[in-house]
Parts: structure tokens; C-alpha cells; sequence
């Protein structure tokens, strides 16, 4: 699918705000592909349909994910992981986006996996650090982001750990196992 025509199918699913996001999300993640060696229209596709569900009504996305039968455990934590498992769903069936790569980066882009694909990285760094985001601690994971991936990703999963915990939030296993896989590897 050509960038306008994926641009366009993406608008109509999303707010004019979500909208910007996925722009800035776009851009980062061509940058991250190109500066560390990533496909980059893959990276481009993955970072449009990203938030295809976003929006997606919370009992649909819940049934996507059960007839899915991948994510189940997402179920279990904070409706705001939902829209990456039942967008990977979604953008397969209704965008007819079939890349394994691409859907498993919109699939993980929420809660990172131990394993993650250079793709995957690209997406869940790039949604994190898109030039709209602002919060603590995004610059810092900006600036890691322009020399290595691994480190920008790690700080960015810390942080989301973090401010969960400060939340008294539960945190998706597979989030911490990422953290713990990235650090064990920079050992």
C-alpha cells in the first residue's frame, strides 16, 4: 500500500490529534530505520497503522483479541494495551496489511516483547519519542535514541515501569521481561 493511500485509510480511524501523532510517529521511525539499518518503508507502514484501533470501541477490541487468541493476557491489564494486539488484527483484515513484520511491530508496539525485532524497536521508540510527546524523561530517551536503539529503548521501558509503579498501576509482564532481556543482554 502506498504511503498517501495508507495516510488516508489511517485518518479516517483516528482523531485530528492521533492523526499528528502518527505523522510524528512516521517520521521518527523513518529516521530510526535509516540510522540503524532498518527496512525503511516497512518502518514507515508499521509507524502509520500503529494506532489503527486507538479509537476502536473497548467491548470490539476485547473480542478481536479473545477470536485472535495470541493476546489473551492483555485482557487482564489496562484497556490502554488493547488497541496494539487488536490493531495487528485489524490492519491485516480491513487494511489487508499481510507483513509479519510489520504487523507483529503495531502488535508489541504498547508492551515490548523479550526478543524484540529491530522493526519493533523502530516503532515502540518512535511512537515514545515522536517530536508531539511530552512528558518527563521522553528528552533524555530522544537523545539515547540518536546513537543506540537498545539504550533509548531500555530508558524508555524504565521509565514506563516507573511511572506505572508511582501509579500504583500493575505492569504487563511482558513489558517487564523486555526491560529485563535488554539489560541482561547489555551485560
Amino acid at each position: 500500500m502506498k504511503r498517501d493511500q495508507a495516510l488516508a485509510c489511517v485518518k479516517e480511524q483516528l482523531t485530528e490529534q492521533r492523526y499528528t501523532h502518527t505523522i510524528g510517529v512516521m517520521d521518527t521511525a523513518v529516521k530510526l530505520a535509516e540510522r540503524f539499518g532498518a527496512d525503511v518503508k516497512k518502518a514507515e507502514t508499521a509507524a502509520i497503522f500503529h494506532d489503527y484501533a486507538k479509537f476502536r470501541p473497548k467491548e470490539e477490541m476485547k473480542q478481536i483479541i479473545l477470536n485472535d487468541n495470541k493476546s489473551l493476557d492483555v485482557l487482564d491489564f489496562h484497556h490502554e494495551l488493547w488497541h496494539a494486539p487488536a490493531g495487528a488484527v485489524l490492519v491485516k483484515t480491513e487494511a489487508g496489511i499481510t507483513d509479519e513484520d510489520i504487523l507483529s511491530a503495531i502488535r508489541y508496539h504498547t508492551s515490548g516483547r523479550p526478543g524484540m525485532t529491530l522493526l519493533e524497536k523502530v516503532i515502540y521508540v518512535a511512537d515514545y519519542i515522536e517530536p508531539g510527546r511530552r512528558f518527563p524523561g521522553v528528552d533524555e530517551v530522544r537523545v539515547l535514541a540518536e546513537e543506540d536503539l537498545d539504550l533509548a529503548l531500555i530508558q524508555a521501558l524504565k521509565n514506563t515501569i516507573t511511572f506505572l509503579m508511582t501509579k500504583n498501576q500493575a505492569v504487563f509482564p511482558d513489558t517487564l521481561a523486555t526491560y529485563n532481556a535488554l539489560v541482561k543482554e547489555r551485560q
